[in-house]
């Protein structure tokens, strides 16, 4: 006990000097800005910054880009819930109960959840860097290619009950993001799959506009003749009317809870990260839901639960860049670069050698989130008074900045019009009521399962029979298995009462 609290008395000494300070607000001010102008993305502002951080000290260098990592996360929701423009790939799941919240009037209580739930999800990420960094790591260790791939289908199976009932038109939409994904030059023999000789898709479709084009482009295409303004509350909003109700919280307190947990399990684990866990996290409350047909028509949970998983996974992803040395995705990628042109090379050493930074980083990180949530819930008025704009007016200057953003993560044109192409695919799905989010988890986990696949294969020497003599894949095929069929039954039964009570209307 006393070693933590000297611990702690370190990273004090470091996040609150005034340079500790005014580097963590910078961040955070900065990722909350990327993430509410939809398109811009947190690697297009790490990689414009990165070369700043070298005249830092490395502890301030990654306490700025570890503000706009979480602080992105923070306002990624925000376009997302009051025009469904997700402004980060993450907080396209929180559009779907937020955006429905906002039409009916409550995007304030929404975005004020959001906060909350954020800031819950990150202490709980934070708690698991401080306290399990060295033993999650070790778990983390023992993750082969074959425990990812069945993690992968876990995921996969999720996406199917993502679907409002619609098991059949979910698959479609998870197969049809899977071929999405292949796209691009494979890995193995450098072979272009379907780019059509066009070198600019060698690198695959760009997520960003993938996701944006899936959810943004066809509510501002439906709603662009769209002159009647939303229903907003009139006069000054105060924070008694942002506050969510007693039965708001009472329905929020367990799906914060779990999905911090999942948050904390999918960021710990290099090569998941925060987009896998925010599925995850919406597929288990839908299951767990007394209400499930609420889901994707403003059900609270639906915001709090990603939230929570997002926001916990962001930090708990610096587990395995700070202790073992492996990056979880490309922002931790650019960290890992930080720390090594200062010469702090990470891994299991790095809390013994570079205490400073490790508790500097841990305290900056808490403090962050306290300033993310005192700098967000004042404006929580002033977003929702966005709302009051005419949408005729409001959708030109939203499709401007969206393209603008959209083409500066990679400066190529054909970005714009893949965001346009997914922009009408996803209104053509909507028509033919498809799910749009499996088809966006199956987009990001296809390759993901491809490159892990053909490891746990090459590992094994082909033998597909390998996975159940790994414990840990095995047990986690066993779960996905056991879901898949208990979603089977629940329908057969849930089918079979309907027609009980049609025979019955029907002799009654």
């Amino acid at each position: 006990m006393d070693t933590l609290f000297s611990n702690i008395a370190l990273g004090l000494t470091v996040a609150v000097s005034l340079s500790g300070l005014f580097y963590c607000f910078l961040g955070v001010f900065l990722g909350t800005l990327v993430g509410v102008l939809p398109g811009i993305g947190i690697m297009a502002t790490l990689a414009m910054l990165m070369p700043i951080t070298f005249h830092l000290e490395p502890t301030l260098a990654l306490i700025m880009l570890g503000g706009i990592y979480y602080g992105a996360s923070y306002g990624g929701s925000t376009a997302s819930i009051l025009m469904n423009l997700p402004g980060t790939a993450t907080s396209a799941v929180t559009g779907l109960d937020g955006y429905p919240m906002a039409q009916q009037g409550r995007a304030g209580q929404a975005l004020f959840m959001t906060a909350i739930a954020s800031f819950v999800g990150s202490i709980f990420g934070v708690i698991l860097l401080a306290g399990f960094s060295v033993p999650l790591s070790r778990v983390a260790l023992r993750f082969g290619p074959h425990e990812y791939v069945a993690l992968m289908l876990l995921g996969l199976i999720a996406a199917s009950v993502i679907g409002s009932g619609r098991s059949l038109r979910s698959l479609v939409s998870v197969s049809l993001g899977l071929a999405l994904g292949l796209i691009g030059l494979d890995l193995n023999s450098g072979v272009a799959r379907f780019t059509f000789g066009q070198t600019v898709l060698f690198d695959g479709l760009p997520l960003v506009a993938v996701a944006i084009g899936l959810f943004g482009l066809p509510e501002i295409i439906a709603s662009a003749g769209r002159k009647e303004i939303p229903r907003v509350h009139e006069g000054k909003i105060r924070l008694r009317e942002m506050l969510p109700t007693r039965e708001d919280w009472k329905r929020s307190i367990m799906p914060m809870a779990r999905g911090s947990g999942i948050g904390g399990f999918f960021g710990a684990l290099p090569g998941t990260g925060g987009l896998v866990a925010t599925f995850v996290s919406y597929a288990v409350e839908r299951r767990v839901s007394k209400h499930p047909e609420e889901f994707g028509n403003g059900a609270i949970e639906g915001v709090a639960a990603p939230e929570a998983a997002n926001n916990s996974a962001v930090q708990a992803a610096f587990i395995p860049t700070l202790s073992l040395g492996i990056p979880g995705d490309p922002v931790m990628a650019i960290m890992l670069g930080v720390m090594m042109v200062h010469g702090i090379i990470p891994g299991p050493t790095v809390i013994q050698d570079s205490p400073d930074l490790f508790w500097g980083l841990v305290v900056s990180f808490v403090i962050g989130n306290l300033m993310l949530l005192v700098l967000n819930l004042p404006l929580v008025g002033m977003w929702v008074r966005i709302l009051k704009i005419p949408y005729n007016l409001l959708f030109p200057v939203i499709v401007a900045f969206t393209c603008i953003g959209i083409y500066s993560v990679n400066y190529q044109v054909v970005d714009v019009f893949v965001l346009l192409g997914f922009g009408f695919l996803g209104l053509g799905m909507r028509a033919l009521n498809f799910e749009v989010a499996p088809l966006l988890l199956g987009f990001v986990l296809g390759p993901m399962i491809e490159e892990y696949f053909r490891r746990a294969l090459i590992v094994s020497r082909g033998d597909i029979g390998s996975f159940a003599d790994r414990p840990i894949a095995a047990s986690i095929l066993a779960i996905t298995f056991a879901i898949l069929v208990w979603a089977v039954v629940s329908r057969l039964v849930s089918a079979g009462k309907k027609s009980r009570v049609k025979e019955a209307d029907a002799n009654g």
